[in-house]
């Protein structure tokens, strides 16, 4: 559980590629409850506007933040985001 926005879960698409990131973000919101935020970790610098225009215009989900830092020498991808209902 990570404590940066307290999420409920973490969901790791790390190395894949669009549309993966948002197709399986969108099956994780499913299973949260509302106000729980899930993290997901991506590789993909797509997935910050791919996850972002989601969001957008989906109703039930608010994306809370987004944060690129490095792990490894690698850009990682962080996306917080909220179900709303």
């Amino acid at each position: 559980m990570s404590t940066e926005y307290d999420a409920a879960t973490t969901l790791d698409v790390q190395g894949e590629n669009c549309p993966m990131p948002v197709v399986k973000t969108k099956g994780a919101t499913d299973d949260l409850q509302p106000d729980e935020v899930l993290e997901v970790l991506a590789t993909d610098s797509g997935s910050m506007s791919d996850i972002k225009g989601w969001a957008d215009t989906t109703a039930g989900v608010e994306l809370v933040d987004q944060i690129e830092s490095e792990q490894d020498g690698e850009d990682v991808y962080k996306h917080y985001v909220r179900k709303t209902e």
